[in-house]
């Protein structure tokens, strides 16, 4: 009898095949940055103020710019101990009613009673425009822009839910295919419906299909490697990511408008519908699902592509082929089972948070947003080649459980440092950023490691559901709190990611081990 451990090997754990498979894979995650963290500038909230027609007609006839126009409209407010001019209150006065020279530096206004805005908003956003500044998404009206990320959010978590239960009964393949065919309906109907109300729903749909297209693809990549490659490739999966990372901020300064952007984050998971013709389903999965003779074909064609020849007597064992269906109460049944699951929805939980938070905070901290992104999706490059370098020589639990506590550190240490030190500042958000990307690069494959193949793709969907629960809560964390103190959120960050690096430290070391097929396997690892 031979294991589909023992069939790779034969077929080659790292060939043709499975390069190839890789690489496509590795492109339908590049999107997904766009669609994870792309409110940063599709809901950028530019420098805002209340509209006042009299006084915008006066500036066109009188040449004002636009801080002379915005004195005579808005009144200044103490912000965080900072004076700054009102961007909710307007002077309440009719300009129209008074004589209004072109000369306004005499003019005392500081006993003029002040109002809310009455006539919308103007904004300085140099001819682009984002949600905010097409629906008037400020003041009292802010917090809709925080239930654009927490839709999304909100999507995730049910499609976890629901695809992780679709790809353990149906494949991993038919898993993406399907979510696929749903980001390219709902992304699409995103960038083109005129109601925000509308907006928010088909964003939600557009989280239920790319997160779990994005798990399934991972859990596929993870089951037709080798031990030994296992981590490279899931590391370098994460890395497509982080491309997308970079590549967002360079779509969004040359599309100004925030639907075409939309448009151009949607479109590419058409294309991948094409995978149908090119991407195999997991063999480990079918022999979980009693299919060894299908498995048995795949594994050959892949063989076939790596130029390697099976065994013409090969006979996969019947305990592969005899497992039960996935149920969530086999994830919190056994004591190891539920150390692990409760460990491992916290650090999705707090990785989300701070890995989310400190990328938002990039459109609130100031500066230029773009350049600002980018700087730190670069940091996102060396968390990979640390995990690659260290994973090996030193196992998963301590580069895991340090990259938490760094994490939570930096975020201490930048809420502290006084802004008039920029760029000390900045290279301490950075560390902290290096942190929390290492941390959510390992809790993917390590939570991959960590369960049986049957029950794994619904593990890593139910753990990573509070990953989800973590993107609903930040936007409301971190615009709602930095209204108090700007740094305040950084304080939070740092109190959970500290949390989650003990936690770590209570999991079992997964380097060099296979992947577990059964629930006795996690119970008994040395049996």
């Amino acid at each position: 009898m031979t294991t589909f451990d023992d069939l790779l090997e034969e077929a080659g754990t790292f060939g043709r095949c499975q390069r190839r498979i890789f690489a496509l894979l590795c492109l339908m995650s590049v999107p997904f940055a766009g669609v994870s963290v792309g409110t940063v500038f599709q809901g950028f909230t530019p420098d805002h103020w209340c509209r006042d027609p009299a006084v915008v007609e006066r500036r066109q006839a009188c040449s004002w710019s636009l801080a002379e126009s915005r004195r005579l409209t808005v009144p200044p407010v103490n912000s965080s101990g900072v004076l700054q001019q009102s961007s909710c209150e307007q002077y309440e006065v009719d300009w129209n009613a008074t004589a209004l020279a072109c000369d306004t530096q005499e003019l005392d206004l500081s006993e003029v009673p002040v109002t809310g805005c009455k006539n919308g908003w103007e904004y300085q956003y140099e001819r682009r425009q984002s949600f905010v500044t097409e629906f008037n998404l400020v003041c009292s009206d802010g917090w809709w822009v925080d239930m654009y990320q927490s839709a999304l959010n909100l999507g995730f978590l049910i499609g976890s839910f629901a695809f992780g239960f679709f790809a353990d009964r149906f494949g991993r393949k038919n898993s993406f295919l399907v979510s696929n065919s749903l980001n390219a309906i709902a992304g699409i109907g995103l960038a083109l419906t005129p109601n925000y109300v509308s907006i928010l729903v088909l964003r939600g749909i557009f989280g239920f299909g790319t997160k779990a297209g994005w798990m399934s693809a991972y859990v596929l990549l993870t089951e037709i490697v080798g031990v030994e490659y296992r981590q490279t490739v899931g590391i370098s999966y994460q890395m497509s990511y982080s491309v997308g990372i970079l590549l967002l901020p360079l779509l969004a300064y040359f599309i100004t408008d925030w639907r075409w952007l939309q448009l151009a984050i949607s479109v590419p998971y058409i294309l991948f519908l094409s995978y149908y013709w090119f991407i195999p389903e997991s063999p480990r999965w079918l022999i979980s699902q009693n299919k060894s003779f299908r498995a048995l074909e795949i594994t050959q064609a892949m063989a076939k592509e790596n130029k390697r020849k099976l065994n013409d007597t090969v006979t996969l064992t019947d305990e592969e082929g005899d497992l039960p269906s996935a149920s969530l109460l086999d994830l919190v049944r056994t004591p190891n089972m539920r150390k692990h699951t409760f460990i491992l929805m916290f650090n999705w939980f707090t990785t989300a948070v701070v890995y989310q938070g400190l990328i938002m905070r990039v459109g609130i901290a100031g500066g230029n947003v773009y350049i600002n992104f980018f700087i730190s999706g670069l940091v996102e490059f060396p968390a990979a080649f640390l995990i690659l370098f260290t994973i090996e020589r030193i196992g998963r639990r301590i580069p895991f459980a340090s990259a938490n506590i760094v994490a939570g550190a930096a975020c201490f240490i930048t809420a502290l440092i006084p802004d008039n030190m920029f760029w000390f500042k900045t290279v301490v958000a950075c560390i902290g950023r290096l942190g929390i990307t290492i941390a959510f690069e390992m809790v993917v494959f390590v939570n991959a490691e960590l369960y049986p193949t049957y029950i794994r793709n619904l593990g890593m969907s139910v753990c990573s559901s509070l990953c989800d629960v973590g993107g609903i809560v930040v936007p409301f964390l971190l615009y709602r709190l930095a209204v108090i103190w700007l740094e305040l959120p950084l304080i939070i960050f740092g109190v959970v990611a500290l949390i989650a690096g003990g936690l770590v430290l209570l999991l079992p070391e997964t380097r060099g081990v296979p992947l577990p097929e059964t629930i006795d396997d996690v119970e008994f690892p040395n049996r």
